[in-house]
Formats: structure tokens, C-alpha cells, sequence
């Protein structure tokens, strides 16, 4: 079964995850790294592609679940992280059943790059989602594209205000927000950094 926004993704896994891969952990977050958990921490890689940020987070001593709903991706992940402690599990937005019914918290949620591939009313759904598989005092870090969609690929303009807002929807404000140019050196592409987290 094809899920909604995955399009694209799967026909050229090795390229793609080499194209992941070729960025750092450090650099893609260095504008919100300061506020992740200390390890060892719970924490949930929604879209984990080639399992680089899985990695680097299990690697820092983190108990890390990577979600990747593509096949191809999810097996690109496993075979260039094989040796790190990740659960790869087979799930997807916006309602992450198959986590749901594990009843698990996490203290890190992380959405790199995905959040764009989900339509308004996917949107509303994963928040919720999102919001019930957080812990107390966990926080959720999603990055947000901006520029044009590359052809075959499903994606919607989404900017930090209107994600601010409906996390407020669900008990959720934001801590920190991020604007910064992206990261391949594509001149028509930008990038928000929000970060998410139960009011006090």
C-alpha cells in the first residue's frame, strides 16, 4: 500500500540516503540541539530515512525508535547503522497505530523534513497523535521546508506560525523557532526549526 507522502521516496533509496547521509547530525540541528534531552532518553525519529539522526542519537547513549514507512528507506537505514542500538519500526503519520497500541512516552520526538508531506487535515490528526506519544516533560523538534516541490513528490506549504498554532490546540507551545537557509545549498529552498513542548 502507497502512504500518502512517501511518493518519490522509495524508487531511489541508495541515492536519497547517501544524500542524508552526507549532512551531519550536528549541522542540520545545530540550532536546536541545546534543547534535546541528556542521554539516556526516549526517543522517537518520526521518518527516520537513512537512520542518520537515529543514529547519531542512539550513538550520544540514547534508547532510540526510528519510524520510516518506506520499505526501501527503512532497509537503506538498517544496512548503513547496522551496529547502532535502533528499533526500526514500520509506522506512519498521522496516526502512528502501531505505536499507539505500545503505549510508549517519549522525551524526544524528532520530524526532520516530514511534517510538509502531510495536508491540514493530516496535520490536525498528527498533532494530536503526536501530543499523546509525548511524555511529561518531553518536547517535539520538527524542521519545516519552504520552497517549490520537486516533481513527483507530495508536499504543502506549512509555516511555523500555523504549526504553533495547532500544537496550541493540543496543550502544546512552542520553545524555540528557527529560520535558516538549506542545508544542499539549494538557493530556493528554506527551512523553520520549531520546537515543541507541553505549557506549564
Amino acid at each position: 500500500m502507497m502512504i500518502r507522502g512517501t511518493q518519490g521516496y522509495g524508487s531511489n533509496a541508495p541515492e536519497l540516503a547517501e544524500q542524508y547521509e552526507s549532512i551531519t547530525f550536528d549541522d542540520v540541528h545545530h540550532e536546536v540541539m541545546h534543547l534535546f534531552p541528556s542521554p539516556p532518553a526516549r526517543v522517537l525519529d518520526i521518518g527516520a530515512g537513512s537512520g542518520r539522526d537515529a543514529a547519531a542519537l542512539a550513538t550520544l547513549g540514547h534508547r532510540v525508535v526510528a519510524v520510516e514507512p518506506t520499505d526501501a528507506l527503512r532497509r537503506e537505514g538498517l544496512r548503513l547503522h547496522a551496529g547502532k542500538p535502533i528499533e526500526w519500526v514500520d509506522d506512519h503519520l498521522p496516526d502512528l497505530q502501531r505505536l499507539h497500541r505500545r503505549k510508549d512516552r517519549f522525551d524526544l520526538i524528532l520530524l526532520t523534513a516530514v511534517w510538509m508531506h502531510l495536508d491540514i487535515e493530516e496535520r490536525r490528526t498528527a498533532m494530536k497523535s503526536l501530543a499523546g506519544l509525548l511524555d511529561a516533560n518531553g518536547r517535539i523538534s520538527m524542521s519545516l521546508r519552504h520552497g517549490p516541490v520537486p516533481e513527483g513528490r507530495r508536499m504543502f506549504e506549512v509555516s511555523a506560525d500555523e504549526t504553533i498554532e495547532l500544537a496550541g490546540s493540543h496543550g502544546l507551545g512552542a520553545v524555540q523557532v528557527a529560520e535558516r537557509d538549506d542545508m544542499l545549498g539549494r538557493p530556493d529552498i528554506r527551512w523553520s526549526f520549531v520546537v515543541l513542548e507541553r505549557r506549564r
